[in-house]
Protein backbone atom coordinates (compact mmCIF):
# COMPACT_ATOMS: atom_id res chain seq x y z
CA UNK A 1 0.00 0.00 0.00
CA UNK A 2 1.12 3.34 -0.84
CA UNK A 3 0.77 6.34 1.39
CA UNK A 4 -1.20 8.06 -1.56
CA UNK A 5 -3.42 5.86 -1.43
CA UNK A 6 -6.76 6.85 0.64
CA UNK A 7 -8.95 4.20 2.49
CA UNK A 8 -12.11 2.97 0.68
CA UNK A 9 -14.25 3.12 3.14
CA UNK A 10 -16.77 5.70 3.85
CA UNK A 11 -16.57 7.71 7.51
CA UNK A 12 -19.80 6.62 10.21
CA UNK A 13 -21.25 9.10 12.08
CA UNK A 14 -22.42 8.55 15.46
CA UNK A 15 -26.46 9.03 14.55
CA UNK A 16 -28.12 5.81 13.24
CA UNK A 17 -29.72 7.13 10.02
CA UNK A 18 -33.94 6.32 10.09
CA UNK A 19 -34.98 3.04 8.62
CA UNK A 20 -36.80 4.09 5.41
CA UNK A 21 -40.16 3.37 6.60
CA UNK A 22 -40.19 5.95 9.45
CA UNK A 23 -38.94 8.28 7.35
CA UNK A 24 -41.70 7.78 4.65
CA UNK A 25 -44.55 7.54 7.18
CA UNK A 26 -43.31 10.76 8.99
CA UNK A 27 -43.48 12.51 5.89
CA UNK A 28 -47.10 10.66 4.70
CA UNK A 29 -48.11 11.86 8.40
CA UNK A 30 -47.15 15.37 8.02
CA UNK A 31 -48.63 15.75 3.99
CA UNK A 32 -52.29 14.07 5.42
CA UNK A 33 -52.17 16.66 8.02
CA UNK A 34 -52.05 19.41 5.92
CA UNK A 35 -54.23 17.67 3.45
CA UNK A 36 -57.25 17.10 6.16
CA UNK A 37 -56.99 20.79 7.04
CA UNK A 38 -57.16 21.71 3.69
CA UNK A 39 -60.31 19.57 3.00
CA UNK A 40 -61.63 21.74 6.43
CA UNK A 41 -61.08 24.93 5.00
CA UNK A 42 -62.15 23.96 1.78
CA UNK A 43 -65.59 22.58 3.43
CA UNK A 44 -66.04 25.07 5.66
CA UNK A 45 -65.86 27.59 2.50
CA UNK A 46 -67.94 25.92 0.62
CA UNK A 47 -70.99 25.66 2.87
CA UNK A 48 -70.45 29.56 3.53
CA UNK A 49 -70.82 30.38 0.18
CA UNK A 50 -73.77 27.61 -0.20
CA UNK A 51 -75.02 29.70 2.63
CA UNK A 52 -74.44 32.81 1.83
CA UNK A 53 -75.77 32.39 -1.64
CA UNK A 54 -79.14 31.00 -0.39
CA UNK A 55 -79.13 34.23 2.21
CA UNK A 56 -78.67 36.20 -0.82
CA UNK A 57 -81.23 35.08 -2.85
CA UNK A 58 -83.80 34.46 0.08
CA UNK A 59 -83.46 38.96 0.91
CA UNK A 60 -83.44 39.60 -3.10
CA UNK A 61 -86.86 37.37 -3.30
CA UNK A 62 -87.67 39.13 0.14
CA UNK A 63 -86.96 42.53 -1.43
CA UNK A 64 -88.30 41.81 -4.47
CA UNK A 65 -91.96 40.82 -2.60
CA UNK A 66 -91.63 43.92 -0.80
CA UNK A 67 -91.49 46.22 -3.95
CA UNK A 68 -94.42 44.36 -5.57
CA UNK A 69 -96.43 44.91 -2.41
CA UNK A 70 -95.87 48.30 -2.22
CA UNK A 71 -96.28 48.73 -5.58
CA UNK A 72 -99.66 46.98 -5.60
CA UNK A 73 -101.20 49.11 -2.29
CA UNK A 74 -99.72 52.16 -4.26
CA UNK A 75 -101.86 51.17 -7.35
CA UNK A 76 -105.25 50.03 -5.53
CA UNK A 77 -105.39 53.56 -3.02
CA UNK A 78 -105.74 55.68 -6.07
CA UNK A 79 -108.78 52.25 -7.24
CA UNK A 80 -110.71 53.65 -3.56
CA UNK A 81 -110.66 57.18 -3.61
CA UNK A 82 -111.57 57.75 -7.73
CA UNK A 83 -115.05 57.08 -8.60
CA UNK A 84 -118.16 59.43 -10.16
CA UNK A 85 -121.29 58.54 -9.31
CA UNK A 86 -123.02 58.61 -12.36
CA UNK A 87 -120.94 55.30 -13.59
CA UNK A 88 -120.02 53.23 -10.40
CA UNK A 89 -120.35 49.59 -12.31
CA UNK A 90 -116.49 50.14 -13.30
CA UNK A 91 -115.97 51.38 -9.63
CA UNK A 92 -117.10 48.71 -7.93
CA UNK A 93 -115.44 46.14 -10.18
CA UNK A 94 -112.24 47.87 -9.79
CA UNK A 95 -112.27 47.66 -6.29
CA UNK A 96 -113.69 44.36 -6.06
CA UNK A 97 -110.89 42.73 -8.78
CA UNK A 98 -108.07 43.84 -6.32
CA UNK A 99 -109.95 42.59 -3.08
CA UNK A 100 -109.91 39.24 -1.21
CA UNK A 101 -110.92 38.05 2.47
CA UNK A 102 -112.75 39.88 4.47
CA UNK A 103 -112.32 43.55 2.72
CA UNK A 104 -113.76 41.94 -0.24
CA UNK A 105 -116.88 41.02 2.01
CA UNK A 106 -116.98 43.91 3.37
CA UNK A 107 -117.56 45.93 0.24
CA UNK A 108 -120.02 43.47 -1.26
CA UNK A 109 -121.85 43.82 1.92
CA UNK A 110 -122.01 47.60 1.85
CA UNK A 111 -122.14 48.29 -2.09
CA UNK A 112 -125.55 49.11 -2.50
CA UNK A 113 -125.77 50.78 0.29
CA UNK A 114 -122.79 53.09 -0.59
CA UNK A 115 -123.94 52.76 -4.53
CA UNK A 116 -127.48 54.72 -3.53
CA UNK A 117 -125.06 57.40 -1.35
CA UNK A 118 -123.02 58.12 -3.88
CA UNK A 119 -125.74 58.73 -6.23
CA UNK A 120 -127.92 60.21 -4.50
CA UNK A 121 -125.33 62.93 -3.34
CA UNK A 122 -123.97 62.96 -6.64
CA UNK A 123 -120.83 62.49 -5.53
CA UNK A 124 -117.08 62.65 -7.73
CA UNK A 125 -114.28 62.13 -6.70
CA UNK A 126 -110.75 62.19 -8.21
CA UNK A 127 -107.03 61.76 -7.27
CA UNK A 128 -104.57 64.27 -7.48
CA UNK A 129 -101.91 62.88 -5.43
CA UNK A 130 -100.61 59.57 -4.38
CA UNK A 131 -97.95 58.70 -1.60
CA UNK A 132 -97.42 55.30 -0.11
CA UNK A 133 -94.88 53.24 1.80
CA UNK A 134 -94.55 49.82 3.42
CA UNK A 135 -94.71 49.62 6.87
CA UNK A 136 -93.98 45.66 6.97
CA UNK A 137 -94.00 42.87 4.62
CA UNK A 138 -92.46 39.62 3.69
CA UNK A 139 -93.39 37.20 1.01
CA UNK A 140 -96.58 36.40 1.81
CA UNK A 141 -98.33 39.20 3.46
CA UNK A 142 -97.33 43.34 3.95
CA UNK A 143 -98.67 46.01 5.14
CA UNK A 144 -98.55 49.28 3.17
CA UNK A 145 -99.40 53.21 4.14
CA UNK A 146 -101.29 54.80 1.97
CA UNK A 147 -101.53 59.16 1.56
CA UNK A 148 -104.16 60.32 -1.29
CA UNK A 149 -104.86 63.80 -2.26
CA UNK A 150 -108.03 63.97 -3.40
CA UNK A 151 -110.83 66.39 -5.08
CA UNK A 152 -114.58 65.69 -3.95
CA UNK A 153 -117.36 67.36 -5.86
CA UNK A 154 -121.23 67.03 -4.61
CA UNK A 155 -124.94 68.23 -4.19
CA UNK A 156 -123.42 69.69 -0.51
CA UNK A 157 -120.54 71.35 -2.54
CA UNK A 158 -122.42 72.84 -5.53
CA UNK A 159 -120.51 70.53 -7.60
CA UNK A 160 -117.50 72.71 -6.91
CA UNK A 161 -114.72 70.26 -6.21
CA UNK A 162 -112.78 70.87 -2.62
CA UNK A 163 -109.47 69.42 -2.10
CA UNK A 164 -108.93 66.66 0.55
CA UNK A 165 -106.87 64.41 1.75
CA UNK A 166 -107.63 60.23 2.49
CA UNK A 167 -105.28 58.34 4.51
CA UNK A 168 -105.33 54.45 5.44
CA UNK A 169 -103.49 51.52 6.09
CA UNK A 170 -104.10 48.16 3.63
CA UNK A 171 -103.26 44.94 4.53
CA UNK A 172 -101.99 42.82 1.42
CA UNK A 173 -101.75 39.06 0.75
CA UNK A 174 -99.79 37.37 -2.02
CA UNK A 175 -102.11 35.51 -3.77
CA UNK A 176 -101.19 33.62 -6.78
CA UNK A 177 -99.25 35.67 -9.41
CA UNK A 178 -100.29 38.90 -7.76
CA UNK A 179 -100.93 41.18 -4.42
CA UNK A 180 -104.35 41.71 -3.09
CA UNK A 181 -106.05 43.97 -0.05
CA UNK A 182 -107.73 41.67 2.58
CA UNK A 183 -108.03 44.62 5.02
CA UNK A 184 -108.61 48.54 4.73
CA UNK A 185 -107.81 51.02 7.89
CA UNK A 186 -108.43 54.48 7.78
CA UNK A 187 -107.14 55.27 10.50
CA UNK A 188 -107.21 59.40 9.94
CA UNK A 189 -110.42 61.24 8.58
CA UNK A 190 -110.42 62.85 4.95
CA UNK A 191 -108.51 66.30 5.90
CA UNK A 192 -109.30 68.97 4.28
CA UNK A 193 -106.76 71.51 2.49
CA UNK A 194 -106.32 74.60 3.66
Amino acid sequence: MTTDETPTSTPTSDEPTPAPAKKWWAVDRRTLGLRGAAAVVLGASVATSVFLFVENKDSKDLLAAQQQAREAACHYGPVLADYDSKNLDSYFTAVLDGATGDWKKQFEATSTELREALTQGEVVSATTDTQCALRSGDEDAAEAIVVIGTTISSLGTEHKAKPGQLSMVLSLRHDADRWLVEKVSSPLPAVPAQ
